[in-house]
């Protein structure tokens, strides 16, 4: 047919399809005897108005009618023609219509025309390439074989006419067609189908377009054409049913092409819905089969599931072959028998194969007839040719996955079942969906690699040994999120403080991966800095949102200056177990949870405060007394958050685990953790517990004095005193030293009273507290200098040393080790 013939094929599909083509009977000397309802409409006439006259009347122009009739009388008239021509209309006027005259074979084998006429503007069936625009006069001579199949039939719907193109296209030979209905000629269920079309259409006179059904082809062949059938009625001169006129097309490579555009279409929904690359593999393997395969195996380089660079050039030769492992696998025989090895397994690479081959030049390798033959590559992989051999694998493909440059993996499909051997389109379609997964797995693979990182920091910097001291005990959990959401920036510290005191952090920076990690470890290395320096919590918080900010404005492009954020929230308490007393402060995050010894749970009432680097509004502190072994809970809303479920429940459901005071918070930790739903967390998760501890009167001693020089040397008899009481006794020289420096400098830049308490608990602490708000600042004198040697005595006497401030003033503190008695 040339090289139109596919453009012939999809106009003829269009015209025949169309409700608008009329549909003539003519006999062999060009008498009208069936006409349609189409013909009616397209020119205005009746079958009582032509049948049984000369189709020739019917055209517009003399020469055309003259023309005409000639090669209807001639021997030498052409079996088949098209053009354009004009007909006359009922009402006079001229139409311009497209006119394709073939003939039909009957039982007596005597000839038969069909024409088939559509208006000028639908496109031609035969000449859509542009040629063949002459009129009548001038008709083109088709090719050999239309593209169009016509078969008539009579009100019983036995064949009576039919085109030499209809037996290519079904497969129903000549002989078997002529005298027999659809369903005696070709038994089966697709025949029944279009036979009961052909009823209605007879019945009703309204036309059916676009039936496909398959061809009657044996059961041996390579493959069943699909074909459209467009059934018309056709009338007599009374407007009697004679019978109908099925008109075919073949609609494979439409049909074809709309299946491939299908499986692209899932490509898109159905490969890569995650970032894991194992499960991306697997996705690939099962939209192939059985949609383009009956066998699919999908191996990715082992440093692709690491999350590392896979190499960019491989070479078998040099035995840098990289190692596989089965990602992805689909068969349609139940547990894939075919495969020699499971999902997940190791990969061995047959050297001086096609695998090496494809992985070498990074193109795919077609072979259409799998050749099983002694002297291929198969004669030393014995269990390949057994495997081959065992599911009748008949065609084969293997395609690259690369991305980038470098190789990822390759991708297998085997037919056995389906006898049809790969053709050309499905080695490109298969190229497609493997480019598609190829994008995916990248993407998978450096967010591995991300994340990787991301957990390697985060975990770096998140510390790996707390201790609540004497104050608390302590236990927490941390997951991280989802390979789909990635890690965040969750944190939590225990930060010892002077007086046996203990600070609780819990923080959440927004967002995920390793900006989120990085900014985590920023901000706790400023909390921690900052608690050194004894703020309270409200101050604590004002100073980190500052550094916040700050940090923001560092990584602010200056050409897109709104490009730059750093939002966290965090919550900050202290705890102090001489009083008992928790002072809390929160910046947007959520409040504690807290279990008193009975298991009663309570979310107490605290200020939200702003998220850290927004600076809104200042931050307030709650200072809480809490009984002896309370437990208080601090945690992300990871943990109380969750899809389809508010913020409430979650905190129900937290607290419902936690009211069980008398459980180890270990076991504690793991019930909270377990009550979260099966799938992995959107979110980090971070639980911090502490179990509260009180130190009693036999671990503390206090005394008020009066700001006198003179009662210095009480002090000293004071602490002297109760260190002996201790068994402390040989600490006193050392303590009655610090307790002489920090009192004196107390009555010095003070007035009032003074307090004095030591507190025996990991460490010595002897603190002294003032009504002055001015810090005391160690020096370093000179030799001449009479002053100023006094807190440089403490810092050498002492672990460590500092000041805080008070409701009332100021308290100075100074640690000695517990140092066992000589």
């Amino acid at each position: 047919m040339g090289s139109s013939a596919p453009m012939a094929i999809a106009a003829a599909q269009t015209a025949f399809q169309s409700f608008g083509t009329a549909i003539a009977l003519l006999d062999a000397r060009g008498t009208v005897v069936g006409w349609t309802q189409a013909a009616q409409q397209l020119v205005g006439h009746a079958a009582a108005d032509v049948v049984g006259r000369s189709g020739t009347a019917l055209l517009a122009g003399s020469d055309d009618r003259a023309k005409a009739s000639a090669l209807a009388g001639s021997d030498s008239a052409p079996s088949r023609w098209t053009g354009l021509t004009g007909v006359r209309h009922r009402d006079g006027r001229r139409i311009d219509v497209r006119l394709c005259v073939q003939p039909l074979t009957g039982q007596d084998s005597r000839a038969q025309w069909l024409v088939a006429a559509t208006d000028k503007e639908t496109p031609p069936s035969w000449v859509a390439d542009g040629s063949g625009m002459e009129s009548l006069t001038g008709a083109l001579h088709l090719p050999s074989r239309l593209p169009v199949g016509v078969v008539i039939r009579d009100t019983e719907l036995r064949c009576t006419w039919v085109n030499d193109t209809q037996g290519l296209k079904d497969g129903i030979p000549l002989q078997r067609r002529l005298g027999r209905t659809l369903t005696q000629a070709a038994p089966g269920e697709d025949a029944e189908s279009i036979e009961s079309v052909m009823r209605q259409v007879l019945e009703s006179g309204m036309p059916a377009i676009n039936r496909e059904y398959r061809a009657f082809l044996p059961m041996h062949a390579h493959r069943e054409p699909a074909l459209a059938a467009s059934v018309f009625r056709i009338d007599d001169g009374e407007g009697h049913a004679l019978g109908v006129c099925a008109v075919s097309v073949d609609v494979s490579d439409s049909r074809r092409a709309r299946e491939r555009l299908a499986i692209l279409g899932e490509a898109g929904k159905r490969i890569g819905t995650t970032l894991d690359a194992m499960q991306t593999g697997q996705e690939l393997a099962d939209l192939t089969v059985p949609l383009l395969a009956d066998y699919a195996t999908v191996d990715l380089a082992e440093s692709v599931l690491l999350g590392e660079e896979p190499q960019a050039r491989t070479d078998p030769e040099g035995g840098r072959i990289p190692a596989f492992r089965r990602a992805g696998l689909a068969s349609v025989n139940e547990g894939a028998p075919e495969s020699l090895c499971a999902r997940g397994e190791p990969v061995l690479v047959p050297p001086a194969s096609p695998f090496t081959s494809v992985l070498l030049s990074g193109q795919s390798h077609f072979e259409p007839v799998l050749d099983t033959s002694p002297g291929t590559w198969l004669d030393h992989h014995d269990a390949v040719r057994a495997a081959i051999h065992d599911h009748t694998m008949h065609s084969l493909m293997i395609v690259p996955i690369h991305a980038r440059g470098a190789v990822l993996g390759v991708a297998v499909f085997v037919r056995t079942a389906d006898r049809v051997p790969f053709e050309e389109d499905d080695l490109l379609l298969a190229e497609e969906l493997v480019s598609w997964a190829a994008l995916s797995l990248d993407n998978a693979r450096q967010y591995a690699r991300e994340r990787s990182a991301a957990l390697a920091l985060q975990r770096h910097l998140l510390p790996h040994h707390v201790t609540g001291g004497t104050a608390a005990d302590v236990a927490w959990r941390y997951l991280p999120a989802d390979s789909h959401h990635g890690v965040g920036g969750d944190w939590f510290d225990v930060i010892p403080l002077s007086g046996a005191r203990v600070a609780l952090v819990v923080g959440d920076v927004v967002g995920h991966g390793i900006n989120a990690a990085a900014t985590m470890g920023q901000l706790r290395t400023a909390v921690r800095t900052l608690a050194a320096m004894d703020m309270p919590p409200d101050e604590l918080l004002a100073r980190l949102d500052e550094q916040a900010l700050r940090l923001a404005e560092a990584d602010t492009d200056p050409h897109a200056p709104d490009t730059a954020t750093m939002a966290a929230t965090c919550l900050y308490a202290v705890y102090d177990p001489v009083t008992r007393q928790c002072t809390i402060a929160r910046a947007g995050h959520p409040p504690p949870a807290i279990i008193d010894p009975h298991g009663h749970v309570t979310f107490p009432d605290l200020p939200t405060g702003a998220p850290l680097g927004v600076g809104l509004v200042p931050f307030e502190s709650v200072t809480l007394e809490l009984p002896e072994h309370s437990v208080l809970a601090l945690y992300t809303d990871g943990l109380v958050e969750a899809r389809g479920q508010d913020v409430d429940t979650g905190m129900d459901r937290l607290a419902t685990t936690l009211a069980k005071p008398d459980q180890p918070l270990e076991s504690l930790c793991s019930s909270a953790v377990d009550t979260l739903s099966s799938e992995a967390p959107r979110d980090d998760v971070t639980l911090l517990l502490a179990r509260t501890h009180a130190l009693g009167p036999e671990q503390t001693a206090s005394w008020q004095l009066p700001a006198d020089p003179a009662l210095v040397s009480q002090a000293r008899a004071l602490t002297t005193r109760q260190l002996r009481r201790w068994g402390l006794d040989h600490l006193a020289d050392s303590t009655e030293l610090i307790i002489s420096e920090l009192v004196t400098n107390a009555i010095t830049h003070s007035s009032g009273t003074i307090g004095l308490r030591i507190i025996r608990h990991e460490a010595l602490t002897c603190e002294v507290t003032d009504t002055s708000n001015s810090h005391p600042r160690l020096r370093h004198p000179h030799t001449t200098d009479e002053n100023g040697r006094g807190l440089l005595l403490v810092s050498q006497l002492t672990r460590r040393w500092g000041t805080r401030h008070t409701p009332d003033g100021k308290l100075v503190w100074a640690e000695q080790h517990l140092t066992p008695k000589p």
